[in-house]
Formats: structure tokens, C-alpha cells, sequence
């Protein structure tokens, strides 16, 4: 076999490998993502039809504790499916590192609603949810490489 034919196949198999790993990342950041807005959602705004949630006078607070809610979801959904060949043996290092990666994206997340609150004066759900998709996709292309180098690292 050539150099350049072992070369392409080499390649073509990292690709694939970061291909599946990725669509399985987006699947549980989908699933982690719909339980941040979803308690989020429910936190500041309440139920429809209701006057408010019982967070409604601290968004910034309730975007941290929906994100960590949502952060206990990713983490089983990463750690037992996406990165189940790359989990570390001591559970509790993972998870220290895991939390501390999570706390930047929440940090990220958290700061582009009191941003855009700060910026626009707006405080209605259509403005803050806005904001925290801004803050949700620069958080996750940070916990995605954040993941690969540090986290999810068999040692």
C-alpha cells in the first residue's frame, strides 16, 4: 500500500471517528439544551397563563441552576454513550474537570443574558432566549474541544 493510500485511510477514519463523536455530543447537547430552556423557561416565566415563574426577578440566577440541571444530563449522556471508550477511572477527577469545563460554559451562557439585558434594557422571553442561544452555541463549541482535551481522556 502507498503512503498516500494508507494516509487517506488514516484520515478517513479520524474523520468518521470525530464525525460519530460529534453527532453524539450534538445529541445529548440537544437533550441537555432542551431541559436548560425548558427550566429556564419555567424558572423566570412560568407556566403559560401564569403571572411569573419563581425566579422571574433573578434571570441571571435562574439561567445558572437551569444550566446546571441540564449540566447533570449532559454529563451521564457524555459520560455513558459519547465518550464511554474515553471515560477515566477515577469518576470523581472526571467529574471535577467536567463541572470546572461546565461552570466556563455556564459563565458563557449565563453572561450573554445579563449582556443583552444590560445592552437592550429588554427583559421579555423572546430577548432572553436569543441571548442564551448566542451564549448556548459559543459554549458548546468550547465544551466540545474542552471535552476531547481534557475531560473525556482515558487515563
Amino acid at each position: 500500500m502507498s503512503d498516500l493510500a494508507s494516509l487517506t485511510l488514516r484520515m478517513r477514519d479520524v474523520i468518521g471517528g470525530i464525525w460519530r463523536e460529534a453527532a453524539a455530543f450534538g445529541l445529548v447537547g440537544a437533550l441537555a439544551f432542551l431541559v436548560d430552556t425548558g427550566a429556564y423557561n419555567l424558572l423566570v416565566f412560568g407556566l403559560p397563563g401564569v403571572t411569573g415563574g419563581p425566579m422571574r426577578s433573578a434571570p441571571v440566577q435562574a439561567s445558572a441552576v437551569a444550566t446546571g440541571v441540564a449540566m447533570i444530563v449532559s454529563w451521564a449522556g457524555n459520560r455513558y454513550w459519547t465518550y464511554r471508550h474515553r471515560r477515566r477511572e477515577k469518576v470523581t477527577h472526571e467529574l471535577a474537570l467536567f463541572v470546572f469545563v461546565n461552570i466556563v460554559g455556564l459563565v458563557i451562557t449565563a453572561g450573554t443574558v445579563a449582556l443583552s439585558r444590560q445592552l437592550t434594557g429588554c427583559d421579555c422571553a423572546l430577548s432572553d432566549n436569543v441571548a442564551r442561544l448566542f451564549g448556548w452555541a459559543v459554549a458548546t463549541l468550547f465544551r466540545f474541544f474542552a471535552y476531547r482535551r481534557v475531560v473525556f481522556m482515558a487515563a
